[in-house]
């Protein structure tokens, strides 16, 4: 499917859950819902197996909505991750539904789908957009032509928003060098980003083998970059 074509409609195909985390939502104890299917094959990727449209081992739907209604006064918020949730059409139903049981809801994107994103934003308390590089930069990594200005429309859709949200930029000097990661940042910041994290590409389990094993990321060609855009964090 490429990233033009309209997602799919019927009911939200999950791939994972993870019951717990601390580190999707930042400030908030989540359960994460990973969503099957996505039609970027970016190359530092590390849920292959979210990728096709339907998963080997798919969690239903309707388990997921009980496991969170069990949970309900121990978690926080539930963040939509993936795959690409915007992918699918049954989201904005799913986002209804958990929201009735009382959470905040977050959201993790690559932007893929800007009019996709722009419907389900005012259902959501917080989104992590993937920003991967400047825009011409995005077909070395997705592998999907023309992908660089859907992600960027959808930056400046979100920002613009107001929602509160994090960018997440995924450092290898293979794919993203500091020149780059300067135009990035400073185009964000243009746009009025309140949040941008930098975190170092893990190679180990990567889509591309070319990447695996590689020694890790070392910041700091990066970190310079740091004393000049206030905005930015790193997660290592």
């Amino acid at each position: 499917m490429g990233a033009s074509e309209k997602p799919r409609e019927g009911a939200l195909r999950v791939g994972g859950l993870t019951p717990l985390s601390t580190l999707d939502y930042p400030g908030e104890l989540a359960a994460v819902v990973f969503c099957q299917g996505c039609p970027w094959r970016c190359r530092y990727c590390h849920n292959g197996e979210l990728l096709p449209v339907r998963g080997a081992r798919e969690i239903p739907w309707p388990e997921v909505l009980a496991f969170l209604g069990r949970r309900r006064g121990l978690l926080d918020a539930v963040v939509f991750s993936g795959g690409e949730p915007t992918l699918q059409g049954a989201l904005g139903e799913a986002l209804e539904q958990v929201r009735i049981l009382g959470y905040r809801i977050g959201l993790h994107t690559a932007g893929i789908y800007p009019e996709r994103l722009a419907q389900v934003l005012p259902r959501l308390d917080w989104v992590g957009l993937d920003i991967k590089a400047p825009a011409p930069g995005y077909t070395a990594i997705t592998g999907v032509p023309g992908s660089g200005p859907a992600a960027w429309e959808s930056a400046r859709r979100l920002i613009a928003s107001g929602i509160g949200h994090e960018i997440r930029i995924t450092l290898h000097p293979a794919l993203l060098d500091p020149a780059a990661l300067e135009e990035v940042l400073s185009d964000l910041e243009r746009l009025g980003a309140r949040q941008i994290l930098l975190q170092p590409c893990r190679t180990h389990t990567v889509l591309d083998p070319t990447l695996r094993g590689t020694a890790g990321v070392d910041m700091g060609p990066y970190r310079a970059l740091l004393r000049t855009h206030p905005a930015v964090g790193v997660r290592l």
